[in-house]
Order: structure tokens, then C-alpha cells, then sequence
């Protein structure tokens, strides 16, 4: 009988109007031939966008079939009560050659009601900027729905947003009802509820790839945005060799961990699949079963039930991981 072990998966690349072409030279994704990558989906369950495993004996097949043959045991018991066969989390890399839409997303409930499906919390990690590359999110101050609508209607909607010059290392949490975009000149890693609902309220009056506007979604936006100023970049300090938490919300919670020497790492209180992203060097995760190398740009999942691996690393590493602790 094989045992359950961790999994790497094959990126599904996008191409997108403000994509760029950086992911190939920063994490060695090959993305042709498509002319862009504006994002690379690393681990997905999303209908038509299912990640499919590309190491050991489970090479081929698509994640939400391994949930649906181990359960508990692959996604954790508490996670799959409450998922079921639907992988929770969306784990991208991102290139922005250009500004992405002003946008917001809905919370569960509204998500729930309009789409039944979820809403979309997430949060950013900057691994690469263009010098002056900048992130709106949120206010600058509290705004009432009309100012918004009145900005948006004159083009000037940027205005009232928070602006932040933005380096590698940055954090950002955004909560549903936070309206955002991300400027261009920026590589990123984004972990996500697993939600494709966006609601686009401001496009830059560009075209779309297809060179026709794209569709905005003002009345569903007004509906689902917060107005009220809050501050979304994550204060930490880096520790070596140590976990650092960065998000902590009852949808995920990621730890950022750098470290140049062999650790352990226990799980048996975490009831959730472990998620490594390697955003630096490479590494050798080792189990009961055996090990599996990682390399920069991959991201691998680690099943429930196993409960304590180590790693070696070759070299300086970092790496966010990522569970569900609700």
C-alpha cells in the first residue's frame, strides 16, 4: 500500500492584458507559448484550472480526485468536513507588466448569496519591484459611497486610494471589501481563498486582450466594498531558522521561514494540508517515507497526515507555509 506524501504540481500559466514576462527569469517558469505570464497558478482545485501532480506515484492525477479518494487524511479532517472534495486555498505567482484593474472582492456570505460560491480573502508577499513600483489598497481616509461613485465617474478614483511604494519582503493582507491593484513592475506570491469572484470597478479605460473594454462590475462592487480606512501591510521582523506569522485568519495562516540549517517541523496540532512556496535556494523535505528535493519556484503540498518532516537545506532558503488553523 503507497502511503501519502508531499506533492509537487504542474503550474498552469495565464496570460494576461498587464501580464509580463519576469517569472521565467526570477523562478524559471516556463510559460511558452504563451507571449505572457501574467500568473501561474501553483496549486489549484478551481473547476477547469485543477492542479495535477507531477512527482511519485500519484504523477497525473488532479487534486480534487486525491481528496475524494483520501479525504481526511490528504486535506485533514476538519477540512475536509468542511470542504469536502473542494481544495480551499489558491496558491499564484504573479507578474505585472502593467497596473491591474482597481478591483474588490466579495466576503462569504454576499459570495454565497450572488454565486454560491466563497469570497476571497488573501494576501501578498513581494518577492521582486521595479524601483517605484507601487500598491493601492484601501483608503486614504474613511470615504462615503458617494465620494467613491463620484470619483469613479470622473476617472480619479486612484485619489483616494492608499498608495504604498512597495520592496521585496513587503506583506499585505486583504481582507474581502478592500478595493485594490497592483501596479505594474511587481512579482509576487499570492495565496487566496480558492475564489475566482472579482468584481472590477476601474480598468484605466485600457483594452482587453480581445482589444474590446472589459466588463466592470460597479453595482455588485458598491454592494461589497468597506469605505472605511484600515492599514493592510503586515508589520514583521524576519528570525532565522524560526517561523515568523505573517496572516493569521480563520480562512489561512502563513508563516514565513528562513533558515540555513537542518529543523524540524511538527504538525500533529495542525488538523489542515501544509503548503511550502520556496521563494529562495533549494531544499530537501525528508518524512517516514522518504524525501522529496525542492526547488526555487515550487510549491508542494504536504499531506495531513503527515505530522513531522525535516528540512535540509542547501544554502540560504525561504519559503512561506501555509495551513488552515480554524
Amino acid at each position: 500500500m503507497h502511503t501519502l506524501y508531499p506533492m509537487k504540481f504542474t503550474p498552469i500559466f495565464k496570460e494576461k492584458v498587464w501580464g509580463g514576462e519576469q517569472l521565467k527569469h526570477l523562478l524559471g517558469k516556463k510559460f511558452e507559448p504563451l507571449p505572457n505570464c501574467g500568473e501561474s497558478w501553483e496549486i489549484s482545485g478551481m473547476p477547469g484550472n485543477e492542479s495535477v501532480v507531477s512527482n511519485g506515484f500519484l504523477e497525473g492525477n488532479e487534486l480534487p480526485e486525491l481528496i475524494e479518494v483520501y479525504m481526511g487524511d490528504l486535506a485533514g479532517e476538519q477540512v475536509f468536513a468542511n470542504f469536502g472534495v473542494t481544495f480551499p486555498l489558491l496558491f499564484k505567482f504573479l507578474d505585472t507588466a502593467d497596473d491591474l484593474s482597481i478591483q474588490v472582492h466579495p466576503d462569504d456570505a454576499m459570495a454565497l448569496e450572488r454565486h454560491h460560491g466563497q469570497g476571497k480573502a488573501e494576501m501578498w508577499y513581494v518577492l521582486d519591484a521595479d524601483p517605484g513600483a507601487e500598491i493601492y489598497l484601501g483608503f486614504q481616509e474613511d470615504i462615503s459611497p458617494e465620494t467613491f461613485r463620484k470619483k469613479l465617474e470622473s476617472s480619479s478614483l486612484k485619489d483616494l486610494l492608499r498608495v504604498y511604494q512597495v520592496i521585496p519582503g513587503d506583506v499585505f493582507y486583504i481582507p474581502p471589501g478592500q478595493v485594490h491593484a497592483i501596479g505594474k513592475g511587481i512579482r509576487l506570491c499570492e495565496i487566496q481563498q480558492a475564489s475566482d469572484i472579482t468584481y472590477r470597478v476601474y480598468d484605466w479605460d485600457r483594452p482587453g486582450i480581445d482589444g474590446n473594454p472589459r466588463k466592470l462590475h460597479v453595482e455588485e462592487a458598491m454592494e461589497a466594498i468597506d469605505f472605511s480606512a484600515r492599514e493592510n501591510k503586515v508589520d514583521y521582523k524576519v528570525t532565522d531558522n524560526l517561523p515568523v506569522e505573517l496572516v493569521n485568519t480563520p480562512k489561512f495562516t502563513t508563516r514565513l521561514l528562513s533558515f540555513d540549517k537542518p529543523l524540524q517541523q511538527e504538525y500533529v496540532f495542525v488538523d489542515s494540508f501544509v503548503v511550502y512556496i520556496c521563494l529562495k535556494g533549494s531544499f530537501t523535505i525528508s518524512y517516514a517515507g522518504g524525501s522529496v528535493k525542492v526547488h526555487l519556484g515550487e510549491s508542494v503540498l504536504i499531506p495531513a497526515e503527515i505530522n513531522n518532516i525535516g528540512l535540509d537545506p542547501d544554502g540560504a532558503c525561504l519559503l512561506l507555509e501555509t495551513y488552515i488553523s480554524g
